[in-house]
């Protein structure tokens, strides 16, 4: 079976807590520092889902080995058009191409949903990441200078950011993922990644 890239499920709830917990206990890549019971990720897929992505890689056992999502960008309702993302891979797999299929067709889906912004953050040092940003067409917005503390160190972040859809002020509330699920548009953007 060829790996597919697929909305994600409750049911991918344990899976993306494995993938996500070595970024919270090993690394200031997350600064959560405890890991999400598998309840709290499940909640957390099902309130991301309805209104932005959140898409899984399957490879081709059928198993999960990465994830990415999109998020508010911030509260304020003039942000509405714009989300971050984030994307994470399983450790053993890193620099297979799976975050850039994630994020591809991650960013497909949000341009056919209307957003007109993503943003990214990457704790540094993470020439992995900021590779894949710069990549997929992101710019590198600014950095803020020991932001976080974790493991007993300061940590900068940076922050990426990609114009999905040049700006207008014609514009119209983003679609909902569930107003757009089925269609071949949106199955479209969801192999995007994979092709």
């Amino acid at each position: 079976m060829p790996p597919t890239i697929r909305l994600a499920t409750v049911d991918d709830a344990e899976a993306v807590r494995t993938i996500y917990a070595p970024s919270i206990l090993e690394s200031a890549a997350s600064f959560e520092v405890e890991v999400p019971s598998v309840e709290e990720m499940g909640r957390r897929i099902t309130s991301v889902l309805q209104y932005y992505p959140w898409v899984v890689y399957e490879d081709e056992s059928g198993r999960v080995v990465g994830y990415a999502y999109a998020s508010r960008h911030s509260e304020r309702a003039a942000y509405g058009w714009s989300v971050n993302t984030t994307v994470y891979v399983d450790a053993g797999l890193h620099r297979r191409g799976i975050g850039r299929a994630l994020y591809t067709s991650l960013l497909a889906l949000l341009r056919l949903q209307g957003y007109y912004n993503a943003y990214g953050g990457i704790t540094l040092p993470n020439d992995a990441s900021v590779g894949l940003h710069k990549a997929l067409g992101y710019e590198l917005v600014g950095i803020y200078k020991n932001v976080g503390f974790k493991f007993g160190a300061w940590h900068d972040v940076s922050y990426w950011g990609q114009e999905l859809k040049p700006p207008s002020t014609d514009v119209e509330s983003p679609l909902a993922p569930s107003q757009l699920k089925g269609t071949p548009e949106w199955q479209h953007a969801l192999d995007h990644g994979l092709s």
